[in-house]
């Protein structure tokens, strides 16, 4: 568990919980009602508690105050059609909710999330997001990433924007 201050008042604790965790499906539950607000319909991609099991992934909350506020997660992924390479570790349902944001806890979730996969051998990041959250495209790129080609389940959908960003082991 990492503690950190936030900007605002209020302390933060990082836990690796796993996707299977109630405030992991809590939390998942609200960015799919994020999505349907921003795009009409929730994320479709597939989604399973495994693919965030050590080695292969690992899912973590952010804890205000003891309240879950913010998830995010990664899987392993493997060379494919789609320009992934083994070694690659996708970025998976980042959210902060409302009432949350603004505090800098969306950046601390990318950076131990960058900082896990990195100790689990992993070399990039890569991630899906969509033009209806641009402030996840000005976080993702304020952090060094950058436009990658088109993979997943939205790689042929007009707002899919796909990002990656090379992990140093210095992270």
């Amino acid at each position: 568990m990492d503690t950190t201050a936030t900007k605002d008042t209020g302390t933060v604790d990082l836990r690796i919980t796993g996707y299977a965790h109630p405030d992991a499906q809590a939390l998942s539950a609200e960015v799919q009602q994020e999505y349907v607000r921003r795009y009409g319909d929730p994320d479709f991609t597939e989604m399973h508690p495994e693919h965030f099991e050590a080695p292969a992934g690992l899912f973590l909350i952010a804890y205000l105050d003891g309240r879950p506020v913010a998830c995010g997660g990664w899987r392993a992924k493997q060379a494919g059609p789609d320009g992934l390479r083994d070694g690659d570790a996708e970025l998976k349902r980042m959210f902060v909710v409302p009432d949350a944001r603004g505090r800098g806890l969306a950046r601390a979730v990318l950076r131990r999330l960058e900082r896990t996969a990195v100790e689990a051998g992993r070399t990039r990041f890569v991630l899906e997001t969509g033009t209806e959250q641009p402030e996840a495209i000005a976080l993702y790129e304020s952090e060094g990433y950058a436009a990658i080609r088109k993979f997943g389940f939205y790689k042929d959908h007009p707002l899919s924007v796909c990002l990656g960003k090379e992990l140093d082991a210095a992270v």
